[in-house]
């Protein structure tokens, strides 16, 4: 399986997360390196970290897994976390926003926003360092920049973080 591409590295990393208790990134690697995939610890971190795979102690041991929907408590604080920290810039355009980001962290971002459906974006696609977030129909896009920036500097009420178009 040489050659193995980093969507189907993470496919394969997903699947297991899913279905079976992994605890290390030491063991995604040699899992990896069974299923004839080579790959550093450096790079299972990435794809761990881009997959939204967290820690958490189930039935006694601790293992990764990939937040669902019932996790959307968690999905919500990752994504105010990494607005703080990846974001750049929040600008509005048209019936876009476009978001900038340190090189390598968009699509890291626009995971987080498409996890926390947030009810003002439709969608998102991310280049390495630009987010373009279509915005769901009626939204103003000034108004859900500022809702964005409230939410990355953290002064945004968590009541009031996603507001649909009809609330404002």
């Amino acid at each position: 399986m040489n050659g193995v591409s980093k969507s189907q590295r993470q496919r394969l990393i997903a699947d297991w997360l899913r279905g079976e208790r992994v605890g290390s990134q030491e063991e995604v690697v040699a899992r990896l390196a069974l299923a004839g995939v080579a790959a550093t610890q450096a790079t299972v971190s990435r794809d761990l970290d881009e997959l939204g795979a967290v820690k958490v102690r189930r039935d006694g041991s601790i293992r990764y897994v990939i937040p669902g929907p019932a996790d959307a408590r968690h999905a919500a604080a990752k994504l105010d976390r990494l607005l703080a920290e990846w974001v750049d810039a929040i600008v509005p355009a048209g019936n876009l926003l476009v978001l900038r980001t340190p090189p390598g962290s968009a699509n890291l971002v626009a995971n987080a926003l498409d996890c926390a459906e947030v009810a003002d974006i439709a969608g998102t696609i991310a280049g390495d360092d630009t987010i373009f977030v279509a915005l769901a129909d009626g939204v103003d896009a000034h108004a859900a920049a500022g809702r964005l920036r409230a939410r990355r500097s953290g002064t945004e009420p968590r009541a009031q973080q996603s507001v649909s178009p009809e609330g404002e």
